[in-house]
């Protein structure tokens, strides 16, 4: 069986913080991994955890980014091929759009829509069309 993780468990995951429902945390997806079963998460989850790591546990973006790299590529935890191509894009921690803004245009073009914004720094991105003063 698949399960989706939610922001809490994979914040608990790469803080181990507190430690004891970390520890229960991992115990429980390591279960699942072992009994054969997954783990996903989602685009929302990774963005959410991603702000959350920086905003409310004062890690960098660069250690942010790389904590969702190494999560990503662990056994049994699967993140959307969207996610994972752009956790591999090198300079992401500098990288502008950013993270979350990526994610936000690759959930667009898996329908084939295109992408409206305000963001000046979105032009870079395929099917963007940025509204400007």
């Amino acid at each position: 069986m698949t399960y989706g993780l939610d922001t809490s468990v994979v914040l608990r995951l790469l803080t181990g913080e507190p430690r004891g429902l970390a520890l229960k945390t991992a115990t429980r997806v390591m279960a699942i991994i072992r009994c054969g079963g997954s783990c996903s998460v989602g685009d929302l989850v990774a963005a959410e955890s991603y702000f959350a790591l920086q905003h409310h546990y004062k890690i960098p973006k660069a250690e942010a980014l790389s904590a969702l790299v190494s999560l990503s590529t662990g056994e049994g935890i699967r993140f959307s091929e969207a996610a994972s191509r752009i956790l591999k894009t090198k300079g992401l921690a500098r990288a502008n759009p950013g993270f979350a803004d990526r994610l936000i245009h690759a959930g667009y073009r898996q329908f084939g829509y295109g992408m409206l914004t305000c963001e000046h720094a979105a032009a870079s991105l395929d099917g963007v069309e940025v509204i400007r003063d």
